[in-house]
């Protein structure tokens, strides 16, 4: 392997992790995308807050279910 293909593959390495990452919802995103899609959204409402936290902020339902009962969801 030659100097130029050695730093090529070092470089490559170092963007690698950064491929797999994608921006996070901003809020504003986010509460648009709940007003789109739940109309008549109620925070407190255990399954409408997992489902929306799925939808509009690309969870999965472990971390969506642990977030919704820290907001208060019942």
């Amino acid at each position: 392997m030659g100097r130029r293909q050695f730093i090529a593959a070092i470089g490559l390495a170092m963007l690698l992790p950064l491929a797999a990452c994608s921006p996070a919802p901003t809020p504003d995103s986010i509460s648009r995308c709940v007003a789109s899609n739940f109309p008549s959204y109620n925070p407190k409402n255990r399954e409408q807050c997992i489902a929306a936290c799925i939808k509009c902020e690309n969870g999965v339902m472990t971390t969506c279910a642990t977030s919704c009962s820290l907001k208060g969801s019942r």
